[in-house]
């Protein structure tokens, strides 16, 4: 899902999907960033803290701000690498929300919000290949592509994705903070054909996760 925050208790209800532990390496600039992060994370039976990262790793980026070091450091994890990437940020522009998302990070928490209870959660959420991210910035990655959209409508031909109607239901529901057991039970499917429809369109139009499907939903004006 691509969801606000909620607060979900580790080893409960929705990690059906997440392995027994979960990889995870923490890379920052800072040593005390660092060192601060993998302290909230080691009281988590769930959590297999690892000095590097690598396919099938949670990659959680501490930093205070989202300088292109940074960015390019979250592309090579997720496209080179095969990790799923958490950033933990002070903050972020309005110029790079598009761009976190569309390099696949999926899960972005604000370092003042950084408990050991939220760093959890979202870890959780980028293995199970979900969204998470802060209420504010989940209506300003709305708004932005609504704006693209906007300022792209007098250009010549229609969207392009072809997404089908199934797919832009989900989707729309998924933009709306619904899990998957949700969307099935609103549009009437199995948990398991959400999955599938979600999986389907990721991989066909090369997208990293649910929250770069939205994006690239919103851009095209799907929803």
């Amino acid at each position: 899902m691509l969801s606000s925050s909620r607060t979900t208790r580790p080893g409960t209800a929705g990690t059906a999907d997440v392995p027994e532990r979960i990889p995870v390496a923490v890379l920052a600039s800072d040593p005390i960033l660092r060192e601060g992060a993998i302290g909230q994370l080691r009281r988590y039976p769930e959590v297999d803290l690892r000095e590097e990262s690598g396919p099938g790793t949670v990659a959680l980026l501490v930093g205070d701000v989202l300088d292109e070091t940074a960015l390019t450091r979250l592309r090579r994890l997720v496209r080179s690498e095969g990790a799923r990437a958490v950033l933990v940020v002070g903050s972020l522009r309005e110029s790079e929300l598009l761009d976190v998302i569309e390099c696949g990070v999926g899960a972005i928490v604000w370092r003042h919000e950084a408990t050991s209870t939220r760093l959890v959660q979202a870890v959780l959420a980028a293995a199970r290949g979900d969204g998470d991210l802060p209420a504010d910035l989940l209506g300003r990655l709305i708004n932005q592509v609504g704006t693209l959209h906007r300022s792209a409508a007098g250009r010549p031909g229609g969207p392009s994705s072809g997404l089908t109607a199934r797919e832009v239901d989900v989707l729309r529901l998924v933009a709306e903070g619904l899990d998957t057991g949700e969307i099935a039970g609103k549009l009437s499917y199995s948990e398991r054909t959400v999955k599938n429809v979600i999986h389907g369109l990721t991989t066909r139009l090369h997208l990293r996760n649910r929250a770069h499907a939205v994006a690239h939903a919103l851009r095209e004006g799907y929803i």
